[in-house]
């Protein structure tokens, strides 16, 4: 008895073997994506219309949360909440989804991640209840979470080496694209027709982007399921928690979200007051400063080739700073200009700082690609709910002079502390 199953063990062990050296040889025959292949476009056209919606529907509430403390009867800091809990359940959502997508591949869940996602926003418009229409944005911003935890993984793996950053540039900008349009368009219709309408909008515009998606988005053909258990992904990320230079980068993508969404999310309720009285639709045209971002990160990496990637890293946590501290100035032009400078150095100092946590990370690189995520997006929350008592004490003067201040004092502090273990290790 005991031979049988030896031998059928055997067997079963054999067939394995004969698959894995059967797909490595298929492997070997295909050929990675190219731009000159029609599939690399369809590729990074798919992905780029999920990023645009992806973010178009996170951000879509900035603009509105005046009418919904106006609608709703709520506090500032509840308004928030329908920000602030998508972009909790898009945390969640990255770790969870991205083991999964380790495991059962990148198209599954891309695909019907973005169908679950636009489901919220059918059934919100008719909703009453303020509560309930935050539970379905953190379950929204959870199955948002389904693209950006398997976009790049997806990208490197099916696109030849020298065409990567191609695609990967093109989804980054769409990111910032989307941001913005979303902001924009959610702003303007409900201005011009109701927030309901908005909803509806995106809902749509959902639908057709699912539709394109499930149309044109190739099957993987690179894909290997990983078969390292949960508690290994998680001590492989333990792992940069050893390294302080390692965490001081990814800590200031916390810092530079948070400096920067607390001055989008108290925007609108300061250019809705004395003496701007702006609309949602018009303040929803602030929103165009993101072109500066879409630009800067581009621009940002070609001059990191010229003067060093610190270097230019540095100068774009200072030009946030300054755009942010222009915003104080009470001539709504100068605040619009604030806002664009603001703009240019933020994304000028998210690209670079994430592209440094790629070079101090010795090893598990995605495991720290995924730390910096998840430090940026709390960053996000932090943004639109921490800084809102912040706001109730002192208005917009103090979140501002707070916005400000941080990503440079944070600079500071890494710079006095790096100079210190420099000394340290030169005496040691």
């Amino acid at each position: 008895m005991l031979s049988i199953f030896i031998y059928i063990c055997a067997i079963i062990d054999y067939k394995t073997t004969v698959l894995i050296y059967i797909r490595k040889c298929i492997n070997m025959v295909l050929k990675k994506y190219t731009t000159q292949d029609i599939s690399f476009w369809r590729i990074t056209i798919s992905l780029a219309l999920a990023s645009f919606f992806v973010f178009a529907s996170l951000y879509a509430v900035q603009p509105l949360l005046p009418l919904f403390v106006r609608e709703f009867n709520v506090t500032v800091s509840e308004a928030t909440l329908t920000l602030s809990l998508p972009v909790i359940g898009l945390i969640i959502g990255l770790i969870v989804i991205g083991f999964l997508s380790d495991r059962l591949g990148r198209v599954a869940f891309i695909k019907y991640s973005l169908i679950i996602a636009v489901i919220p926003f059918f059934f919100i418009p008719l909703l009453d209840a303020f509560s309930l229409i935050v539970i379905l944005r953190f379950l929204q911003g959870f199955t948002l979470a389904g693209l950006p935890a398997a976009a790049l993984a997806y990208i490197n793996e099916e696109i030849d080496r020298p065409h990567i950053g191609v695609a990967t540039a093109l989804y980054i900008a769409s990111n910032a694209l989307g941001g913005m349009v979303g902001r924009v368009m959610a702003g303007y219709l409900s201005d011009r027709f109701s927030w309901e309408v908005a909803f509806y909008s995106f809902a749509g515009l959902g639908l057709i982007v699912v539709i394109l998606v499930f149309l044109f988005l190739p099957k993987s053909r690179f894909f290997q399921p990983s078969d390292l258990s949960f508690r290994r992904d998680i001590e492989g990320m333990l792992v940069h928690f050893k390294n302080p230079k390692l965490l001081t980068v990814i800590g200031m993508g916390l810092i530079l979200q948070l400096a920067f969404t607390s001055v989008w999310t108290f925007l609108p309720f300061h250019l809705e007051a004395e003496p701007y009285s702006l609309s949602v639709k018009t303040i929803s045209y602030t929103f165009f400063a993101y072109g500066f971002g879409v630009f800067g990160a581009p621009f940002a990496g070609w001059l990191a080739g010229i003067f060093g990637l610190k270097r230019v890293r540095i100068a774009g946590i200072l030009v946030l700073s300054a755009g942010i501290f222009i915003t104080l100035s009470p001539p709504l032009p100068l605040i619009i200009i604030g806002l664009c400078v603001m703009c240019l150095g933020f994304f000028t100092a998210h690209s670079l700082t994430a592209s440094t946590v790629a070079e101090q990370a010795t090893h598990h690189k995605g495991s720290a690609a995924s730390l910096y995520l998840v430090a940026y997006y709390i960053g996000v929350s932090m943004g639109s709910t921490v800084v809102g008592p912040l706001w109730n004490l002192a208005g917009w003067n103090a979140v501002i002079i707070f916005a400000g201040i941080l990503p440079t004092a944070y600079l500071g502090l890494v710079m006095i502390y790096q100079k210190r273990a420099e000394n340290r290790s030169m005496e040691g």
